[in-house]
């Protein structure tokens, strides 16, 4: 396999209300802020050795600024620079130099419906630690959701240029297939799309250590009264548990652990009907998954469409 892309790095967003948004993923949410500028907030997991997996950038619109996937090597990040600059994607810079905390190599591009995607190679490793036993904090960004408006235009644009592969996908007896979930290494997704009637962050997931701090977690954002759009349960697709809150600004985040790792010689992607229960939800303790629940998670439309962001 010549898949490029190993893993991923961060999701970037912008929010017009930057304090409230900031003090909820410091002392809600449990990241850690370990850089700051002006209305802009670098926040790592304290389990993982990524410098940061949010940034935070105050903007008068919200939207997803960028998300950011890492290569082995500068020559590796090259050679995918060349390799999409020679089927037509829209580069937004040439490889060089980065200038955020953890510095490295690497450049950005517009997908297919304009967001910018960046990669990069040679980024510091941030000292990080052992999450200890009840200790409710993220590990790692575990992946990232996104809502369009064509999903199969975009995941083929993600399976072409940057080797994605396909690992479930969700469908409905009425209105066809839903959710794609691709894969960059052999976790289940780093990775989704949704359809959606815009493009948008449908939402970002954060590994916890396991099923105790993934539960306390839930209940403390529950006990602080952050609504809860579904959950606590555990789907079909990737095995893995979930619990979806919303944050200050709208965005969906979500609890989760136990994500499925793959043998990807010998995996096969099934198409899963969520409206069977055990699809949606394996342990049946979830509220419902409705159109109520859906609609939460559509988002606004992202208002960053082709337009990079300036940090």
């Amino acid at each position: 396999m010549d898949r490029l892309i190993t893993h991923l790095r961060h999701i970037a967003v912008a929010v017009p209300d930057f304090d409230r948004e900031l003090e909820f993923y410091r002392n809600l949410w449990g990241l850690t802020e370990v850089a700051s500028d002006a209305g802009v907030s670098f926040l790592a997991a304290e389990g993982s050795p990524e410098q940061y997996v949010v940034r935070l950038r105050e903007a008068a619109d919200k939207r997803i600024d960028l998300v950011s996937f890492g290569a082995a090597s500068a020559a590796d990040v090259d050679a995918l620079a060349v390799r999409l600059g020679r089927s037509g994607v829209r580069l937004i810079s040439e490889p060089g130099v980065i200038a955020t905390p953890g510095g490295g190599y690497g450049f950005r591009f517009f997908d297919n419906e304009g967001r910018t995607v960046e990669i990069s190679s040679d980024v510091a490793l941030r000292p990080h630690r052992r999450i200890e036993g009840t200790e409710s904090v993220p590990v790692r960004l575990s992946h990232v959701v996104v809502n369009s408006a064509e999903p199969e235009v975009t995941v083929e644009f993600y399976r072409r240029h940057l080797d994605f592969a396909l690992s479930d996908v969700l469908m409905h007896p009425e209105n066809g297939r839903m959710m794609w979930f691709l894969r960059c290494n052999d976790w289940h997704h780093s990775f989704a799309v949704s359809r959606c009637p815009h493009a948008s962050l449908h939402h970002a997931s954060f590994e916890m250590r396991g099923l105790d701090e993934y539960m306390r977690g839930s209940g403390r954002l529950m006990r602080a009264g952050v609504e809860k759009v579904w959950g606590p349960g555990r789907h079909k697709a990737g095995n893995n548990t979930f619990s979806y809150f919303l944050d200050p600004q709208g965005n969906t985040v979500e609890y989760t652990t136990e994500l499925d790792r793959l043998d990807e010689d010998t995996w096969h992607p099934g198409l899963h009907d969520f409206t069977d229960p055990m699809v949606s939800d394996q342990w049946g303790t979830a509220n419902p998954m409705d159109e109520f629940v859906a609609k939460k998670s559509f988002n606004d439309p992202d208002r960053g469409l082709f337009q990079a962001p300036p940090v």
